[in-house]
C-alpha cells in the first residue's frame, strides 16, 4: 500500500520534530499553541469494542488516511494488545510497528505501559521493565505510563528509561469516584509525579471507566492546573455511559490541552467517544483542534465502515450504553471480554447481580482503588468467585491476596476489614500478615540464562526484541515463534479470510494486497485421501501448491468420555496423591520435577485464569512421581496434572512450604 503524501502544517506535530529538536521543544509548541490536540486511541477503542481483534490488515487499510488526519499522536499499542498480538493475530508487535510507521511517517504513536506491569498482567523484575521499554522506544514516541494503585514508584523505572531514549512521558493518574476520590488527593498524587519527573511531561487523568460528570472532571482539571499551571493535561476518557463527549468538552475548557477519541465508524459503547464529534462541538465553544484535517477524519471512517461487518462477532454480547457504570467501575477495555468469560463460564444471566450489586460491594470493601488492570481482573473474578460459590472471599486468587499483603504497594485509603482477611488467609490470618505482609520487590533475573532457555525453546538463536517478548509473555511468546516458523506470516490476510464462518469450500479462491499493497491469491483445493483415509487438501498459494495434512477419525474409532470432577472429589483425590487441576486454564510454571520431596502446602503447579494465578498446592508430604503437564498447557477442571507418592507418616518433605508468586 503507499503511502498517502500529507501537507505538513507548521501546527502538528511530527516524529520528525521530536528527533531532530527534542521532547522539550515539542511540549513548548503544545503550550503556545491556540487549541487544543486530538490523540485517536485506535488500541483502546479495539481493545473496549473489539475484545482486542482488529486485525493488521484494517490498520493497514487506513494508513494513509489516519496519517493526513493532523493528530497529536495515535495509540496504537500497549495495554492488552502486545499479547493479543501474538496470541490472536500471529504478528508480532514491533514487525506490526514498523510496518505502520512506514505508513504514518507524520504521526507520533503511542503506547499504553502499564507500569511495572508493562504490557502483562503482574510484576515483572526491574531489568526486565528497562530492557522492555529500551526496545519499545524505538518504534514508539509517547509512552502513557499509569499504576492502578497510583503508587509512583511502581512507574519509576519506566519513566527514567522514557526520558533516557529522548521519548515523550506522559505519567497518568487513574481517576474514579466516591468519597475518597477528591481534588486535593489527585493534585497532592501530581505533586507526587511532577518531584520525580519535573513539568516537562504532559499529565493524563486516566478516566479508564468514563467515571463522573463533566462538571467533575472540568473541576479536576481546573484544581490540577491551579497547583501547576504550566502543566500539559492530557484527558482520557471512556464513552460506556454515552457522556464522554460532555466530560471531554468541559476538559478543554478549563484547561486540557490533549484529548482522545475514536473513528466514528467503529466506536462503540465502551471505548472512545467519535473524534469528529467532539471536534465540532468544541468548534463551536470557539476551541480549536490545532492541525486537525476533517476530511481525512471522514475518509478514514467511510474507509473503515465495510469492514466493520467483519468484528461483529466480537462486541459485547451486551450492546447499549450503561450509565450503571457509574454503580460497578468496570474499565472499558475489561468490559467486552468480562462478558466473553462470562458467555463460556455460563454465567451470563448473573452479570446484572455481579455488576451492579456483587462488583460495588467488593471495590468499596476492598479500599475503592482503580479498577484498572490488574486490579480491574483481582476485582472482577473476586466479584465472580463470590457469587457463583455463595461464599465470600472462599478460595481466593493469589493476585487478591498479594495485594491484600500490600505486596504491590501500600493500598490508597483503607484496608480490607478483619472479617475479610479472615476469610482469605484462614483463622491464622495475623500470622500470615505478620510474617508475609509488605512491598515485595521482584529480583532482577539473569537476562543471559533467560535467553538461553527460550534459545534452547525454540532450538535457534534468538533476537533482543524475541527475548523481550518471551519475558512478558513466555509461553505464548513461545508458540507465536513456532507458529511464525511453521506457517510463515499469516497477518497479511484479511479479516474476511481470518473469521470466515463455516469454513472453505474446494475451489474457493481469495484475492487481497499484503501490507506493501502486492497482491495475492489463495485457491482452496484439490484434495486427496491417503492410503491410511486422511486427507491432503492443496493451498495454491500464488500459484504455489502447499499440501496440508489433516487426520481424520476413522469410523469405529471411540473418542474418550470427558470424566468430570467436583470440588470435593478433587480435594479428595488431592489428599492420595493424585493432583487435579480445580479451574479451567493455562499452566503458568511448574516449580517442582519428577523425584523431588515435597511438603503440604508447597505449590506444586501454578495455573492462570482470566489473568489471574491460582497456586495449586500439594495436600501432603511426599515425592512428586510424575508431572503430567508443562508451562502453556490447557487443563479442564478435574484434568491430572501431577502425581505425588505419599510419604510415611513422620516424614516431611525436605523443601518447606513456598509462598505464593508475586
Amino acid at each position: 500500500m503507499a503511502k498517502k503524501a500529507v501537507k505538513v502544517t507548521d501546527e502538528r506535530i511530527t516524529p520528525r520534530e521530536l528527533k531532530e529538536h527534542g521532547v522539550k521543544y515539542v511540549l513548548d509548541k503544545i503550550r503556545r499553541s491556540k487549541g487544543y490536540f486530538m490523540t485517536n486511541t485506535e488500541r483502546d477503542l479495539s481493545q473496549s469494542d473489539f475484545k482486542n481483534r482488529v486485525m493488521p490488515h484494517t490498520q493497514m487499510l487506513v494508513a494513509g488516511e489516519r496519517n493526513t488526519c493532523g493528530y497529536f499522536s495515535i495509540e496504537i499499542s500497549g495495554g492488552a494488545s502486545i499479547h493479543v498480538d501474538m496470541l490472536r493475530k500471529q504478528i508480532n508487535p514491533f514487525e506490526k510497528l514498523r510496518v505502520l510507521k512506514s505508513m504514518m511517517p507524520d504521526t507520533l504513536f503511542q503506547t499504553l505501559c502499564r507500569g511495572i506491569n508493562l504490557f502483562g498482567y503482574r510484576p515483572y523484575p526491574e531489568n526486565v521493565i528497562r530492557l522492555t521499554v529500551k526496545h519499545f522506544a524505538e518504534v514508539i514516541d509517547v509512552f502513557r505510563v499509569f499504576d492502578f494503585l497510583n503508587y509512583v514508584p511502581n512507574m519509576v523505572p519506566v519513566f527514567e528509561e522514557v526520558r533516557k531514549a529522548g521519548r515523550i512521558l506522559e505519567p497518568s493518574i487513574c481517576f474514579s469516584t466516591g468519597p475518597e476520590h477528591t481534588d486535593a488527593y489527585y493534585v497532592k498524587k501530581v505533586a507526587e509525579i511532577v518531584d520525580v519527573t519535573g513539568e516537562d511531561i504532559i499529565l493524563c487523568i486516566k478516566n479508564h471507566a468514563g467515571l463522573g460528570t463533566q462538571k467533575r472532571i472540568g473541576d479536576l482539571v481546573k484544581a490540577i492546573l491551579d497547583r501547576f499551571p504550566d502543566l500539559i493535561l492530557h484527558y482520557h476518557g471512556h464513552n460506556t455511559d454515552g457522556n464522554d463527549i460532555g466530560r471531554t468538552v468541559e476538559a478543554v475548557r478549563n484547561g486540557a490541552r490533549i484529548v482522545n477519541g475514536g473513528d466514528h465508524s467503529f466506536t462503540g459503547f465502551y471505548g472512545p467517544p467519535p473524534i469528529l464529534t467532539i471536534v465540532e462541538t468544541l468548534e463551536d465553544y470557539g476551541y480549536p483542534c490545532v492541525g486537525i484535517n476533517k476530511q481525512g477524519i471522514i475518509d478514514t471512517s467511510n474507509k473503515l465502515r465495510p469492514e466493520r461487518e467483519y468484528y461483529k462477532d466480537f462486541e459485547s454480547q451486551f450492546l447499549g450504553f450503561d450509565p450503571t457504570v457509574q454503580i460497578h467501575k468496570l474499565p472499558g477495555g475489561a468490559t467486552g471480554s468480562s462478558f466473553e468469560q462470562a458467555v463460556k463460564g455460563n454465567f451470563l444471566h448473573l452479570m446484572p447481580e455481579i455488576l451492579q450489586h456483587e462488583l460495588p460491594k467488593v471495590q468499596v470493601e476492598l479500599g475503592n482503588w482503580w479498577s484498572v488492570t490488574p486490579g480491574s481482573q483481582i476485582l472482577w473474578t473476586t466479584a465472580v468467585n463470590n457469587v457463583l460459590k455463595r461464599v465470600r472471599y472462599k478460595d481466593a486468587n493469589d493476585d487478591l491476596k498479594n495485594l491484600m499483603l500490600g505486596r504491590y504497594g501500600e493500598l490508597p485509603f483503607h484496608k480490607p476489614a478483619d472479617w475479610i482477611y479472615e476469610a482469605v488467609f484462614g483463622p491464622h490470618w495475623k500470622t500470615v500478615c505478620e510474617r508475609d505482609y509488605g512491598y515485595q520487590k521482584i529480583e532482577d533475573v539473569d537476562l543471559t540464562i533467560e535467553k538461553r532457555v527460550l534459545e534452547k525453546r525454540l532450538e535457534r538463536k534468538a533476537s533482543e526484541e524475541e527475548l523481550v517478548l518471551y519475558l512478558q509473555h513466555p509461553n505464548d511468546a513461545v508458540s507465536f515463534f513456532k507458529f511464525e516458523e511453521k506457517y510463515g506470516k499469516v497477518w497479511v490476510l484479511p479479516p474476511k479470510v481470518w473469521f470466515k464462518k463455516g469454513g472453505f469450500n474446494l475451489g474457493e479462491t481469495f484475492e487481497f494486497p499484503d501490507a506493501y499493497g502486492k497482491l495475492h491469491s489463495i485457491v482452496i483445493g484439490p484434495q486427496r485421501k491417503t492410503s491410511s483415509g486422511d486427507a491432503v487438501t492443496y493451498l495454491v498459494i500464488d500459484h504455489h501448491p502447499e499440501p496440508i495434512l489433516t487426520e481424520l477419525e476413522q469410523e469405529g474409532e471411540r473418542v474418550a468420555r470427558k470424566v468430570t470432577l467436583t470440588a470435593k472429589e478433587i480435594e479428595a483425590l488431592s489428599k492420595d496423591g493424585d493432583i487435579r487441576s480445580p479451574i479451567k486454564g493455562t499452566v503458568n510454571e511448574v516449580p517442582v520435577s519428577e523425584g523431588d520431596e515435597v511438603s503440604a502446602g508447597q505449590v506444586l503447579i501454578v495455573l492462570e485464569a482470566m489473568k489471574m494465578l491460582n497456586n495449586v498446592v500439594s495436600a501432603i508430604n511426599g515425592k512428586v512421581l510424575e508431572v503430567l503437564k508443562n508451562p502453556g498447557d490447557q487443563v479442564d477442571v478435574g484434568d491430572p496434572v501431577i502425581t505425588v507418592k505419599k510419604a510415611p507418616e513422620g516424614v516431611v518433605g525436605s523443601h518447606g512450604a513456598r509462598q505464593g508468586k508475586g
